[in-house]
């Protein structure tokens, strides 16, 4: 078995045992209270920080993502009043620890989520052993939507989380068939970045073509290249946008282009997020393991000349 498949199975008892321990979020909280917050990362945790900002939103917070490649070399600026969350699950991302200890010496309110035992303010799971991260995802996400609860948004029933995660991990599968060409996924509101993750999470694990946006982004132009070559991966988490998101996925069948739809509703737009997550996190490892190839290593055992090169740039 696979480290990402007993890492995603183990989600629900870790969500369990986040939501038992608030205390982290709970101080982290208040020492971001009263601030605008911006939240950073690079890679999975980039899409992090933008659902983030959307659970801070909600609680009527001026909350925005930024990507560390734009803000640190580029002199991203912070004050002194600003709020910052990093999220950088090993505390080794380069350019988001270059952000992290710029926040520090400018003074501002800092909170580091991290995975355990790697440095963070606020923890979320173990260090995992496959680089197609998951649990550490889904924990950062449940600790980005504590601190935002306490900072007073109404995002629904988080102790709901877990059950929801772990009917995604039930279900009977594969979700996805492996497609010819493309695998393109989109969601609305804050499922555009679901959507965005589950394209790196299929390119990282299964090697496969992947292309994840917003539904009305993709809608206008690259729709256009779909065929029957491709799947599309439609997540709804219901929301002002779902009827929208469906008419455009109506729209790509026209095109002969397999069409593949996952709701979950029942949490509500802000966290639908979780299930919806694992949805994506499912499709990823089953197009790996379909494909008879390794989801943990980066392709490195099957090329270490990838991974000399890959290594050398840095992370």
């Amino acid at each position: 078995m696979s480290a990402m498949r007993q890492t995603m199975e183990a989600q629900p008892g870790e969500l369990r045992r986040i939501l038992s321990d608030p205390g982290p979020a709970e101080r982290a909280a208040d020492r971001l209270a009263g601030r605008g917050i911006l939240l950073i990362g690079v890679g999975t945790s980039w899409h992090a920080a933008h659902h983030g900002a959307w659970f801070l939103r909600a609680a009527g917070i001026d909350a925005s993502a930024l990507h560390a490649a734009d803000a640190a070399p580029y002199e991203e600026r912070i004050d002194t009043d600003d709020g910052v969350i990093v999220l950088s699950h090993t505390a080794h991302t380069g350019y988001s620890m270059q952000m992290l200890e710029r926040a520090r010496g400018a003074g501002a309110a800092v909170v580091h989520v991290s995975g355990i035992g790697n440095g963070g303010d606020v923890e979320t799971v173990a260090p995992e052993q496959s680089y197609a991260y998951t649990a550490s995802h889904t924990g950062a996400l449940l600790r980005l939507a504590q601190i935002a609860g306490v900072l007073g948004a109404q995002l629904g029933d988080l102790g709901a989380v877990p059950d929801s995660v772990a009917a995604v991990l039930g279900r009977p599968g594969p979700l996805v068939a492996v497609p010819r060409r493309l695998v393109e996924l989109i969601g609305a509101g804050p499922n555009a970045w679901t959507a965005q993750e589950g394209s790196l999470k299929i390119r990282e694990a299964s090697y496969l073509a992947a292309e994840g946006l917003s539904a009305e982004q993709f809608f206008h132009g690259p729709s256009v290249a779909l065929d029957e070559q491709d799947t599309l991966v439609v997540l709804d988490g219901g929301g002002p946008a779902a009827a929208r998101t469906e008419a455009i996925a109506r729209a790509v069948e026209a095109t002969s282009a397999r069409v593949m739809r996952f709701a979950e509703r029942d949490l509500g737009e802000a966290l639908s997020v979780f299930p919806l997550t694992v949805v994506v996190q499912r499709i990823a490892l089953e197009l790996a393991e379909a494909r008879g190839v390794s989801p943990d290593r980066f392709r490195y055992e099957e090329d270490p000349a990838r991974q000399a090169a890959f290594e050398g740039v840095g992370f």
